[in-house]
């Protein structure tokens, strides 16, 4: 391993890493801290060792940006199997039930799959990311815990089924694509539409191919988009200014405005709602401003070199 630079010789950026299936969010992260010898890396959006696609990492002051993008929508291409369950709900878990899937038609699959869109009340899986008492979901349940947790409201936007087939004369597998609020677990989904047909069901696949404005077809893997980075840009690489414009209305600075914000001063009001990408003239990043009466504050600030 290289040495260890201070974080301000890499550039402030998002990453956007196609994940490889196997890997944690935090080995993606590790992944990237190893590529650019530097510590300050965060993402926005677990995703679960099984899963693959879209997973995005800031560096840097672009850390900053990462609780602004984790909560937008997303959008997942996965593959459900009717007829088993699992402790995990997906193909990773050890099996609980077997129940053939034999007599279900395309019609009743369907059906089950349309109950889950719209608002829900969703019960994560107990082996999931979700804290109890501050820690893991799936750590309780490893150290032998029986953990039940609270439902919560997630939103299914749109749920469209590609393909219903039959692997074995007992099972049913459905590909689909399904657009939802962050903190929908598509294996719950999987779960509960089982459940509603009385076979039970579990996913045993899933990729990520859209977390709010950001695509996986714009995408790397990870070692590529860091060392992008590192050689100033490439596939993968979202400098922190063009990051920024992409999730937030930009504002244009003049030259005295980007003085005052960068020292936590407030500006005028511009009437316009929310949070924005305020520039200054040489298209830097200043700060997140929002208006706040007849002026506009510093939301989160990016100081200047």
């Amino acid at each position: 391993m290289s040495p260890r630079r201070p974080d301000a010789d890499v550039p402030p950026a998002l990453l956007l890493v196609d994940k490889a299936g196997g890997m944690t969010s935090h080995d993606v992260v590790a992944r990237a801290r190893r590529v650019l010898s530097v510590r300050r890396v965060g993402h926005a959006g677990t995703l679960d060792p099984m899963a693959t696609g879209l997973l995005v990492l800031g560096v840097g002051a672009a850390t900053r940006l990462l609780g602004h993008v984790g909560g937008h929508d997303k959008t997942y291409a996965a593959t459900i199997r009717f007829g088993r369950t699992t402790v995990t709900d997906d193909r990773e878990g050890e099996v609980l039930t077997t129940t053939s899937a034999a007599a279900l038609d395309e019609a009743a699959v369907r059906a089950a799959l349309a109950g889950q869109t719209g608002p829900l009340l969703q019960v994560p899986s107990s082996v999931s990311a979700v804290k109890v008492a501050g820690r893991r979901s799936y750590d309780r349940v490893r150290a032998g815990e029986d953990v039940v947790l609270e439902p919560r409201a997630v939103t299914v936007h749109a749920l469209e089924v590609h393909r219903v087939t039959r692997p074995t004369a007992d099972l049913v597998d459905v590909d689909l694509t399904v657009t939802c609020s962050a903190g929908t677990y598509v294996r719950a989904i999987a779960r509960d539409a089982g459940a509603a047909l009385g076979v039970g069901g579990h996913l045993t696949a899933l990729r990520r191919t859209a977390s709010g404005p950001f695509a996986v077809d714009r995408a790397a893997p990870v070692e590529d988009a860091a060392g992008a980075l590192a050689a100033g840009g490439g596939a993968g690489v979202l400098p922190l200014a063009d990051a920024a414009r992409t999730v937030f209305p930009a504002r244009a600075l003049t030259a005295e405005e980007a003085v005052a914000l960068g020292h936590g001063r407030r500006v005028a009001a511009t009437g316009a709602p929310g949070l924005h990408a305020a520039l200054a003239p040489d298209g830097r990043l200043v700060a997140l401003v929002e208006d706040a009466g007849r002026t506009a504050r510093v939301t989160v600030g990016f100081p200047g070199p």
